[in-house]
């Protein structure tokens, strides 16, 4: 029972998916819910792909993907696209470590996160376009996969942010092995059940973890050169880019 409240705790605190009331919230359990960020993901991409299928058998397949993606959207209240946006604007325009926190912290969007968003958008509704029917094993995959980049990220480096205000500051105290380990296995499965199933072809699903992997460490060693660990925001950026660079790819593998 204890797994299964950390499970909605980490299901409550990404995404807008009501939870049992019993559930209830602690600080100290979401830290141990770590473990559980990919299996998240992997539901969000289940449910995005779901809606991609029905979408698609009475609507064009276009439409589908942008109905798809807004799905998505509506699930984790743009929880990580936030993210990118808020590191965009704070990395693109600051220069010195406090100044780039500070504009992270801003809520106002500026030109270098508008710009971010758009590309992101952009580059996900061609990717999953060009997919076609692939895009349905795709999504769960690249979701759960990206999601344990973030895991990553937060288990190498140091939380930068000194004041306790920002909702990551419960999962930014350390993890241990018994947190990301799980959490690096939970997004590894779906993708080795995809080329298993040969719901991907050849290896391209096993191609997804390890794009997003290094994902993880090249925007680390980013993130430590320019403000010395990680924020809340930065861990967002981090699954968007692990997921686009996953669909694309998917992409030039599929088209090889």
């Amino acid at each position: 029972m204890l797994e299964i409240r950390r499970f909605f705790i980490a299901l409550g605190y990404f995404t807008r998916i009501p939870v049992p009331g019993w559930v209830g919230w602690s600080s100290a359990e979401l830290n141990r819910a770590t473990r559980y960020f990919p299996l998240v993901g992997l539901l969000v991409g289940a449910v995005a792909a779901a809606a991609l299928y029905a979408a698609s058998l009475v609507l064009p397949w276009q439409i589908a993907v942008l109905l798809s993606m807004l799905t998505s959207l509506l699930m984790t209240g743009a929880f990580h696209e936030d993210g990118l946006a808020d590191s965009a604007d704070g990395l693109g325009g600051g220069w010195e470590k406090a100044q780039v926190l500070a504009i992270m912290k801003d809520s106002r969007i500026g030109t270098y996160g508008a710009i971010a968003l758009l590309m992101a958008f952009a580059l996900k509704f061609a990717a999953l376009d060009a997919l076609g029917p692939a895009a349905l094993a795709a999504l769960p995959v690249v979701h759960a996969a990206s999601r344990a980049a973030a895991l990553m990220l937060m288990a190498s480096m140091r939380y930068v942010r000194e004041d306790d205000s920002t909702r990551a500051k419960p999962v930014a105290e350390g993890l241990r092995a018994t947190e990301w380990l799980p959490g690096a296995l939970f997004g590894l499965l779906p993708a080795a059940l995809a080329w298993q199933q040969g719901w991907l072809v050849g290896t391209a699903a096993l191609a997804v973890p390890g794009c997003c992997l290094v994902c993880a460490l090249l925007w680390g060693k980013y993130l430590h050169r320019r403000i010395g660990g990680y924020t809340g925001d930065a861990l967002g950026a981090c699954q968007q880019i692990a997921e686009i660079s996953a669909y694309l790819v998917l992409c030039a593998m599929l088209r090889a």
